[in-house]
C-alpha cells in the first residue's frame, strides 16, 4: 500500500507530453494546452496615446486658456502640433499630438467660448499610456504550458495569433466491469444497478480536456476483460477502468494486465474513499483501475486520471492547488489508519462543510459536493475553525 502522496508523483513520472500538436483556428484554442510560446508581432500601445477622453497640451500651460486646435478620435492621427497657449480635444486611444505633454480629462475643463477651454482641476497625473509600455516586439506574451482561458484569447487576437498550436488531446478508453451493471436506459432488476460510474468518467475525461472512447460494459469473465483491455491499449493513450482490482473471486484485472505486459506501479493507496486503485504503464501507455464505488471513482479520477491527462496535454501545472481554509463545524471519524477524503461544500462564508455521507457509494451525496476535505492518517477529530487542507472539485 502506498501513500496519496507517492501514488500522484509516480502517476506524474510516467505522464510524458504527447509528440504532436495540432493547429486550430482562434475560438477553438479555447480550453486547450497551448504547445508553442506566442510573441507579440507589435508594440504595445504602438504609439503613444491618450488614455482619457480629456484635452491634450502642455503641463506648463494648465494655468492659461486654452486654444483647441482640432479634434482626434481613436483611429485618426493628429494633424496639428501643439504648442504654447494650445491644446487639442482627443479621445480614448487616440494618438497624443507633438508637442503634448500631458492630457487633462474633459470632466475637469470649462468652455470659456467656442474655441477655447480652461483647466479646473488640480493636476495629477500625465493620463497618457507610453509606445510599447505593454509588449514590444518579439515579447514572449504567452508561455507553453498554459490552458487557454478566455482572457488568453484577448492576448491571442493582439498579437495577430489567428492559428494557435495546441497540444494533441489525449484518447482515454473507459472500460466499465462487473455482470450486476445495466445501462441508464434500463431499469434494474433487484440484483442490478445503473452503470452510473462509466457515463460520470467520460464526462470527467470531456472536462478534462481528453477524449474519451466508451468501451461499455465489459463481462465479468478473464477472456472478456483481456480482450478489452488489450484492444482499449490499442486505440488510446490512456484506459480507465473501474470495478474488478480488489481481492474477490471476479476481479481478474490485476493479472490480466500482467498477462498483457502492464507494469503495476501500485496496486492500492492509503486512502478513503479509494484504497483499491490501481495504477500501470506499457510503454508510453497508462492504466488506470478505479473503484467501483461512484465517490471513490470520481475521487480519484480527479486526484490521479486528470493529472495524467494534464501532463499528456503538456501543462506546466497538471495538478490543482490546496486550499487551507477553516472547517464549518466539527468532525469525527471512528477510524484514522488512512488519509480520508471527505465530500464537502465551500460556503458563502469562505468556511468548508463536510457533506453527510454514507461511505462511497453514497452518490447522491455528490450533488451538494464541490470540494473534499483531505483528513491526515492518524487524525479523528477536527475541531470548528481549525483550518484544513481542501481541494476543489
Amino acid at each position: 500500500m502506498v501513500s496519496l502522496e507517492y501514488a500522484i508523483s509516480k502517476v506524474l513520472e510516467h505522464s510524458k507530453p504527447l509528440s504532436h500538436t495540432e493547429q486550430v483556428t482562434l475560438w477553438e484554442s479555447l480550453g486547450r494546452a497551448l504547445a508553442s510560446d506566442i510573441t507579440s508581432d507589435i508594440n504595445m500601445p504602438p504609439f503613444n496615446k491618450s488614455a482619457v477622453d480629456g484635452y491634450a497640451c502642455r503641463k506648463d500651460d494648465l494655468q492659461s486658456t486654452l486654444k483647441v486646435l482640432e479634434v482626434i478620435p481613436a483611429g485618426q492621427m493628429p494633424t496639428k502640433i501643439v504648442t504654447a497657449g494650445t491644446c487639442s480635444k482627443i479621445m480614448t486611444g487616440a494618438p497624443l499630438p507633438d508637442g503634448a505633454d500631458c492630457v487633462i480629462m474633459v470632466e475637469e475643463v470649462e468652455d470659456v467660448n467656442a474655441s477655447e477651454i480652461h483647466f479646473t482641476g488640480k493636476y495629477s497625473k500625465p493620463n497618457i499610456a507610453r509606445f510599447a509600455e505593454d509588449t514590444e516586439v518579439g515579447d514572449i506574451v504567452l508561455s507553453k504550458g498554459i490552458l487557454i482561458e478566455p482572457k488568453h484569447i484577448a492576448i491571442l487576437a493582439a498579437v495577430g495569433a489567428s492559428m494557435v498550436t495546441v497540444a494533441t488531446k489525449p484518447r482515454v478508453s473507459i472500460l466499465i466491469t462487473g455482470d450486476e451493471l445495466v445501462e441508464p436506459e434500463i431499469k434494474p432488476e433487484l440484483s442490478q444497478i445503473r452503470n452510473s460510474n462509466g457515463h460520470q468518467l467520460y464526462a470527467q475525461v470531456i472536462n478534462a480536456g481528453a477524449i474519451p472512447v466508451y468501451g461499455g460494459i465489459v463481462d465479468d469473465t478473464k477472456e472478456s476483460t483481456q480482450t478489452a483491455i488489450a484492444q482499449a491499449l490499442e486505440k488510446s493513450n490512456i484506459v480507465v477502468l473501474t470495478g474488478g482490482v480488489s481481492m474477490g473471486d471476479f476481479d481478474y484485472v490485476p493479472n490480466v494486465l500482467k498477462d498483457l505486459g502492464v507494469d503495476i506501479m501500485f496496486q492500492t493507496i492509503a486512502v478513503q474513499p479509494g484504497k483499491p486503485t490501481l495504477f500501470g504503464v506499457k510503454g508510453d501507455k497508462l492504466v488506470f483501475g478505479l473503484p467501483g464505488n461512484p465517490v471513490s471513482s470520481l475521487f480519484q479520477f480527479d486526484l490521479l486520471v486528470q493529472p495524467a491527462i494534464k501532463s499528456m496535454m503538456g501543462l506546466s501545472k497538471p495538478t490543482k492547488d490546496i486550499l487551507k481554509m477553516p472547517l464549518a463545524n466539527d468532525y469525527k471519524r471512528k477510524r484514522a489508519e488512512r488519509l480520508a477524503l471527505v465530500p464537502a461544500r465551500i460556503n458563502n462564508s469562505g468556511e468548508v462543510e463536510p457533506i453527510n455521507y454514507h461511505g462511497s457509494a453514497h452518490i447522491f451525496a455528490l450533488a451538494k459536493a464541490n470540494a473534499m476535505v483531505i483528513v491526515p492518517l492518524g487524525v479523528d477529530f477536527i475541531k470548528k475553525g481549525e483550518t484544513v487542507d481542501v481541494r476543489q472539485l
